[in-house]
């Protein structure tokens, strides 16, 4: 089991996923709770079924998978449904990264939790936090580009979570993302140092 655990996270479009391949290509597991939230609503798993129950059968796919556009617009426009649909996913989602770190073998392992600032009660056990941050005009742009959406919809999830002093507020380490993805390369190699001798001591 890995005994080091770094959180990483940042707001939306903040470079989270860039900054975790370059993690990876050191040779460090990442685990992703974007892709924990996948997994645990796979067809034929008990949160799937929540979520059709909670929400009705129109946010499933024709394949029976969870239909994300129909589930984001939603949680968007009603903030009850996205409380409810919080209550099924997280503790499935918690449950899932601590079964991985605990099967990690590596230096040390990255857990990338993108809504960490509003969960933090329940990721205590992290050793230390490293922010992705960005401008908010950057991460608007990225996030209308990357998505194909209006800019008003950008907006609204960008404001949706913590804010940028609330995730600054709460983090050991922090990358700023405002650039070519080309300059990670160079933060995330001189951080990988530093963490690999936290976790030797």
């Amino acid at each position: 089991m890995t005994g080091y655990v770094v959180a990483l996270t940042g707001g939306i479009a903040s470079g989270k996923s860039a900054v975790e391949r370059r993690f990876e290509a050191l040779g460090i597991h990442a685990y992703d709770a974007d892709l924990a939230a996948r997994a645990v609503v796979e067809p034929g798993s008990e949160a799937l079924s929540e979520i059709a129950q909670a929400f009705g059968p129109e946010v499933l796919a024709a394949d029976g998978r969870l239909d994300r556009t129909a589930m984001r617009q939603r949680i968007f426009a009603d903030p009850t449904a996205r409380t409810t649909l919080e209550g099924i996913l997280h503790p499935r989602i918690r449950t899932w990264l601590r079964d991985a770190v605990a099967a990690d073998e590596g230096p040390y392992c990255i857990l990338s939790i993108p809504l960490l600032v509003e969960n933090r009660e329940h990721y205590a056990w992290v050793d230390r936090i490293l922010v992705v941050d960005a401008p908010e005009h950057v991460r608007l742009d990225r996030l209308t580009r990357r998505d194909s959406i209006e800019p008003a919809l950008a907006a609204k999830m960008i404001a949706a979570q913590a804010s940028h002093p609330e995730r600054l507020a709460i983090a050991d380490d922090v990358i700023v993302n405002d650039g070519d993805e080309s300059s990670l390369d160079e933060a995330v190699a001189a951080l990988d140092r530093t963490y690999r001798e936290l976790a030797a001591r």
